[in-house]
């Protein structure tokens, strides 16, 4: 377990350091209010990466993985927060590509704790795996080819939409959902049913985001970039946190 909290540690720190040297590439106006959301965000997901790797140690056997891949969501949204924030400051621009690069690594492994959850008390089939990862698919590349004018904006969101409604009858009425409820775990449900409910009520605004942005007008650049910014904050992080609560009350801490 020491050896688990070194590795930890030593990765935490070696992002950290990747951080600092970008900082020093591109300086942060104190009235770029988005590049200060950028560094923000960047803040607290390497703090809740140090957080999920240290806590993994502490908690049983069968919720490890989900800790582990809770932190690796942050700390990879952590490496692509500092990076958008620099094309932000130098260019001005938009990161959608990068935005969407690391929503095509970070929610695909948050769909996956759909079932890692599920997995930790015995109730997970290779099913849900591979249904979750197709939905989650779909949603992210209608919404990049949408946004990215490789396709009309409105079929863009239409396929992203249908992708999002998957995922969302998956874990409410498809196997996911049923599996969940016949666990018998406390635990299990509590959690289950907070991440439904980011997935519905929290992931609403990606697509609200896009309406305004790209669809009807309204929302800059500017404030769309914040809206994106703050979502990934309260949705990556409360996932992981969630998972953690369900770990603890399932087994509690591990003795040292």
């Amino acid at each position: 377990m020491k050896k688990l909290k070194l590795f930890a540690l030593t990765a935490v720190a070696l992002m950290g350091a990747s951080g600092v040297a970008n900082a020093e590439t591109a300086m942060l106006a104190s009235d770029d209010f988005v590049g200060i959301s950028f560094w923000l965000v960047s803040m607290v997901m390497l703090a809740s990466t140090a957080f999920f790797f240290l806590e993994a140690g502490n908690v049983a056997a069968g919720w490890r993985t989900s800790i582990i891949v809770s932190g690796l969501v942050t700390g990879i949204a952590f490496i692509h927060y500092m990076y958008m924030r620099d094309v932000w400051v130098m260019t001005g621009e938009s990161p959608t590509v990068y935005r969407y690069i690391d929503w095509l690594i970070t929610v695909p492994l948050l769909m996956i704790e759909f079932y890692l959850v599920l997995a930790a008390v015995g109730k997970a089939n290779s099913g849900i795996f591979w249904r979750l990862l197709i939905g989650t698919v779909v949603m992210l590349v209608g919404g990049y080819l949408g946004e990215a004018g490789y396709i009309n904006a409105t079929l863009g969101f239409v396929i992203g939409m249908a992708g999002w409604f998957y995922i969302l009858y998956e874990v409410f009425s498809g196997e996911a959902g049923k599996a969940a409820a016949k666990s018998g775990n406390k635990a299990l449900v509590t959690a289950f049913g907070a991440m439904r409910m980011i997935v519905t009520v929290g992931w609403a605004i990606y697509p609200l985001g896009y309406v305004f942005g790209y669809l009807t007008g309204g929302v800059d650049a500017d404030s769309l970039n914040v809206i994106y910014n703050i979502a990934d904050l309260l949705n990556k992080t409360a996932f992981g946190l969630i998972i953690w609560a369900a770990a603890m009350q399932s087994g509690g801490r591990k003795a040292k």
